[in-house]
């Protein structure tokens, strides 16, 4: 083996493949010190974590950055003057075992470009995850991409060998998918996310009667949305994730904002990335569509159709809605609680749990652990230290958000002089 070709290869794939985020990487550049084990400095490796709250390490790599399409916003478009490479089969399965041998990593991220077809390109990828289920024995997570417009049998096969399959949509929009990446049809997206997900079902039912049935992505599946590369607003988004969560059963939507690579006339003239904040908005937004019991139509429409960067979704809904509060804290239902500003669900539970013994204060709420700089403005409770004024939307938005900046400065300043203390 030519290590150095390895190396070479492992510096170009890992980093084309750091703007896919939808197995919920980060960065971190802990090294092995003193004799350690494990080290997550290596090129590739990034984190994902589990449905039980654990951080695992995954080697995060492309099969290979050649592609025969031609997309403006992807960096290993074909016209796009990069170096290329390209792993071998084995080389990923034994750059997987070493890695995972040495405790770098506790499975594998595998993601390609698109060369010859996508038959071609996703039969390799399961290749990978053959070799290692069934010569390596490797029992450690597998997250394979699903290649758009690959054949049932070869999407079949993939969720008998991997953890999680996931396609990324890519663009939100129809329209936006024609302008920018003309050569990709929307129905090869579609395909493989149906067939994996009647594959879930179908195992689901056969597991009932026959207990020896093959698991088939026990993780499901997953997409990921480019924001900001073309103008759709945040409700052409957060419905179009609406969609996929109901229709195909999505374990998960990423939002990954657009970097700008390419000075292609259909994309935005912007000099930066997306800001980060609008991706928060729109992860809180699916929160809250998920846990917190909200309609999508309730938070964005023709009305509101993009989300205030200032506050959270959630506050700016109840803002809009201020004839729906207060909410009385020891009467109100879960659903209704739920939707307070500055109570999360964990604090939904422990007031349920708390009221069944007594009436609850505000000190109570704040042992609790209610952000009551929020929450204060849409509750009452067995106290009259606190109670609602008639204050406009407005008015509220610009105490919450000076109390927050307040905290903000407070607590960056507390920082600061410990520093000090500590330097």
């Amino acid at each position: 083996m030519n290590f150095d070709r390895i190396k070479e290869k492992l510096e170009i794939l890992a980093d084309a493949a750091k703007y896919d985020v939808s197995c919920s990487s980060s960065g971190s550049n802990r090294k092995n010190t003193k004799n350690g084990l494990g080290d997550s400095s290596g090129m590739g490796i990034c984190h994902s974590y589990t449905e039980d709250g654990r951080c695992v390490s995954l080697l995060k790599i492309l099969l290979t950055n050649h592609c025969i399409f031609d997309c403006a916003y992807c960096v290993t478009r074909r016209s796009n003057d990069i170096k290329r490479a390209a792993f071998k089969v084995q080389e990923v399965v034994d750059l997987t075992i070493n890695f995972y041998r040495r405790n770098y990593i506790e499975g594998l991220f595998l993601s390609s470009g698109i060369f010859k077809d996508a038959d071609y390109t996703m039969e390799r990828l399961i290749k990978v995850a053959k070799k290692l289920r069934e010569e390596e024995n490797f029992n450690g997570y597998i997250h394979l991409k699903s290649i758009p417009g690959a054949s049932d049998e070869l999407m079949r096969e993939a969720g008998l060998y991997a953890d999680r399959l996931s396609v990324n949509i890519e663009v939100p929009t129809v329209s936006g998918l024609k302008l920018l990446a003309p050569e990709k049809k929307h129905e090869d997206f579609i395909k493989p996310m149906e067939k994996v997900k009647n594959e879930i079902i179908q195992f689901k039912q056969e597991k009932k009667f026959i207990k020896s049935t093959p698991k088939y992505a026990p993780a499901g599946q997953s997409t990921q949305m480019i924001v900001g590369a073309t103008g759709e607003s945040d409700r052409d988004i957060m419905y179009s994730a609406n969609y996929y969560y109901q229709q195909y059963n999505m374990k998960r939507v990423y939002y990954s904002g657009y970097v700008p690579i390419s000075s292609d006339p259909r994309l935005p003239t912007i000099t930066s990335q997306v800001p980060m904040l609008r991706e928060n908005r729109l992860y809180q937004t699916d929160w809250l569509l998920r846990f917190y019991g909200f309609d999508i139509r309730e938070l964005l429409n023709n009305h509101h159709p993009n989300l205030d960067l200032d506050i959270d979704p959630k506050l700016s809904w109840a803002l809009r809605n201020q004839h729906l509060f207060p909410v009385n804290i020891n009467t109100a239902d879960k659903m209704m609680l739920a939707r307070v500003p500055g109570l999360g669900m964990r604090s939904v539970y422990k007031i349920l749990q708390a009221r069944k013994y007594r009436k609850l204060n505000w000190e109570h709420l704040k042992a609790i652990g209610v952000a009551l700089n929020r929450a204060k403005y849409f509750i009452i409770c067995d106290s009259r230290l606190w109670e609602k004024k008639d204050w406009t939307a407005n008015q509220i938005k610009s105490k919450i958000i000076k109390t927050s900046s307040s905290k903000f400065r407070k607590d960056y300043s507390t920082q600061l002089n410990l520093f000090d203390h500590a330097s």
